[in-house]
């Protein structure tokens, strides 16, 4: 392939395409609901946690990983260490290196800046979804516009429940338990990435370390379980592809 029909292939993966960008929109509509539920909780998590509104406003605007703040929030209201709520909120984000890790193969001749944006405002569900829509990192049509579907509104969803969550956080009664309903937005969120016997062991393995480890000081019983559940979903692949290796 000379160098100019190889320019013109990877800049058919950025052109604009509304048919890709429409079917996008169309395969995550289903998760926006949870998105938004889970945005929500967050919003008014981070006021109850003792966040003024505009330290709340730019927490999420600036970090946008509903996991990340979750954890980290306890600790904030609790007064733990800077560097034991930094490493929390680091461990739980890790899997967003690996997102990134994913999608550069598709991406990489975007401009740094862009490439920065779409990492911005990627997430589990839309990273998974992309990549069972594109398996192959070959260029293809409308791959940007497909990807952007998935990402804007998902972004858009989590921003106006968390903004809503923000602003309604003090009128809302703390009887309402919604720390329960926070566990069951985000278990809306995490089911359909629950593919294959890695991912459903990792989980299983974090939530019995999260049960065993509550007790640890200055919450660091998640930081133990998302780092087993990590470690144990990684191990299992690794190990079902030597056994598939050996095999084929």
């Amino acid at each position: 392939m000379t160098e100019s029909s190889s320019t013109a292939t990877l800049a058919c993966v950025s052109a604009p395409h509304e048919p890709s960008w429409r079917e996008g929109v169309k395969t995550g509509m289903p998760s926006l609901f949870g998105i938004g539920a889970w945005g929500l909780v967050v919003g008014i998590a981070m006021v109850k946690s003792g966040l003024a509104i505009p330290q709340a406003l730019g927490m999420t605007l600036m970090v946008f990983a509903g996991s990340a703040q979750l954890a980290a929030l306890p600790l904030i209201a609790s007064n733990a260490p800077v560097w034991v709520i930094f490493l929390t909120a680091l461990v739980v984000n890790l899997r967003f290196v690996i997102f990134s890790a994913l999608l550069a193969p598709h991406f990489s001749h975007l401009p740094w800046r862009q490439r920065l944006m779409l990492g911005y405002v990627a997430g589990d569900m839309t990273v998974a979804l992309f990549l069972q829509k594109y398996p192959s990192e070959a260029p293809q049509v409308g791959k940007l516009s497909y990807l952007k579907g998935l990402l804007y509104p998902n972004w858009i969803s989590w921003q106006v429940g968390s903004i809503a969550g923000i602003f309604l956080g003090s009128t809302v009664p703390a009887e309402w338990g919604l720390s329960f309903a926070g566990t069951l937005a985000i278990i809306c969120v995490m089911i359909p990435l629950m593919v294959g016997r890695p991912a459903l062991c990792g989980v299983l393995v974090a939530g019995a370390v999260s049960v065993l480890a509550h007790d640890l000081p200055y919450k660091l019983g998640l930081l133990v379980a998302v780092l087993v559940g990590m470690l144990t979903a990684m191990v299992i692949e690794e190990t079902a592809d030597k056994w598939r290796s050996k095999r084929g």
